[in-house]
């Protein structure tokens, strides 16, 4: 449920975030050389390491640790009536208008009564505005070869549902999960990666008896929630918000939002929705194919309810960032931080020789080599060993190796720990273990 405390709003969080993104890499302007193109990122290098581990920490969760759910990877493009069953030809729409001063255009739910460009109330009546993607098939373009970019990963998953029930032997309850890009063409998209038209989705369909769909909507509930904070955005930062009848989908008989607390107000991270039987029901009327589950233990034939857990992996990343960022002071020196978790930073482990000097690499590059096989590593040699370990604190990597003169006659290297910036001697034999019982692995 909204908490009654409400956090304070913080644009220069949002400001300084943005900045370090594109300063070191995160996320780049979409073809900057040539003005970019509106509301469409690149993930740089750092961007894309941590951008594949909350996909990898998802998958983990929703997957891996569990043994009531498979995967799948269904194609960007599927035939029309899909759409046409779904419901998302007829009713996957914003309303939009315009303005008849400046020309801009606006989603009419997400203003007040006044343009935000120009101020002017000379707007038009709200129109529905079809949110996808449409293309042609083939070399031909005409009404017999339009397709869609798909606006979700869902609809894979339901016309997907009989043949993994067949070659999985599932029975309810069981999900199936899949993780891949949807685009929407957003009539104002906004907030640096908050709202794009391009975007990678984490969808949850978890198949439940009829009767049972109230509980599992709440059990994914409190799991999606409790996701959130396992990777380190505290609970003051989230809450649950249950839809009003009025904003709930066509297919919807109960839907949650998960939301973080951004630098502009609450704002969701993933929605939980009970679709009831609604998408199953539309494709076995449409495609004339049977998807009822026959329970034999019962000796009956139903249509499986469905709780969808979907989540934007960009959205989540942002979430995580944001939730991060810190500012402190270091024997009198400010610095940024990034305080992620572990299992989301870009690089684990930084490994950093104290001088260039030729006699520190063959050590440096061999405790590199080991420690490559377990973490995602950067090396840097460049610049003052203060210096380095400030970079390493901006980007979020939790842990610095160094190597000195002293590991040539020793062999031990000091691990500094980037939030407390405590500093651990230790034999290179002992690091592999030492650091894998930091990150729980």
């Amino acid at each position: 449920m909204p908490t009654s405390f409400e956090p304070a709003t913080n644009p220069g969080l949002f400001d300084a975030v943005v900045n370090l993104c594109k300063r070191r890499g995160f996320v780049f302007p979409s073809a900057e050389i040539y003005g970019g193109i509106r509301s469409t990122y690149d993930y740089g290098p750092l961007g894309a390491l941590m951008l594949r581990n909350v996909r990898e920490a998802w998958w983990r969760a929703m997957i891996q640790e569990r043994d009531d759910v498979v995967p799948i990877d269904a194609a960007i493009l599927t035939n029309p009536k899909v759409w046409e069953a779904s419901g998302h030809l007829a009713t996957f729409t914003d309303p939009l208008v315009d303005c008849r001063n400046c020309k801009e255009r606006w989603r009419a739910d997400q203003i007040e009564d006044a343009c935000p460009n120009c101020g002017s109330k000379d707007l038009t009546e709200a129109r529905p505005f079809n949110l996808m993607f449409k293309t042609y098939v083939g070399p031909v373009e005409g009404d017999s070869s339009v397709a869609y970019l798909r606006p979700e990963t869902a609809q894979g998953m339901f016309v997907n549902f009989l043949n993994v029930l067949t070659t999985t032997r599932r029975r309810p309850p069981f999900g199936i999960a899949q993780l891949g890009r949807a685009f929407r063409n957003e009539i104002t998209p906004g907030n640096f990666v908050f709202r794009t038209r391009e975007f990678e989705l984490m969808e949850l369909e978890f198949f439940v008896p009829p009767a049972d769909s109230p509980r599992w909507h709440q059990y994914w509930c409190d799991e999606r929630l409790a996701w959130y904070t396992r990777y380190g955005i505290t609970s003051e930062k989230l809450r649950l918000r249950p839809h009003e009848k009025e904003e709930l989908s066509h297919y919807s008989a109960g839907t949650t939002d998960v939301e973080f607390f951004f630098p502009w107000g609450w704002g969701e991270l993933e929605g939980i929705a009970n679709r009831t039987d609604f998408d199953l029901r539309a494709h076995q009327e449409s495609s004339g194919t049977s998807l009822e589950y026959f329970d034999q233990a019962a000796g009956e034939s139903y249509l499986p309810h469905v709780v969808e857990p979907a989540a934007g992996a960009t959205r989540a990343m942002m979430a995580f960032l944001l939730a991060a960022y810190d500012e402190d002071e270091i024997a009198g020196e400010r610095r940024a931080v990034l305080r992620l978790h572990p299992r989301l930073a870009p690089y684990q482990v930084a490994v950093l020789p104290l001088s260039k000097k030729e006699t520190l690499a063959p050590l440096s590059r061999d405790v590199l080599h080991r420690l490559q096989r377990y973490f995602m590593c950067e090396f840097d040699e460049t610049q003052s060993i203060g210096r380095r370990y400030r970079r390493q604190d901006e980007i979020g990597t939790p842990y610095c190796v160094t190597i000195d003169f002293e590991s040539l006659e020793d062999q031990q290297v000091t691990v500094r720990d980037r939030d407390s910036t405590e500093q651990t001697r230790l034999p290179i034999e002992d690091l592999v273990p030492h650091l894998l019982g930091r990150f729980d692995i």
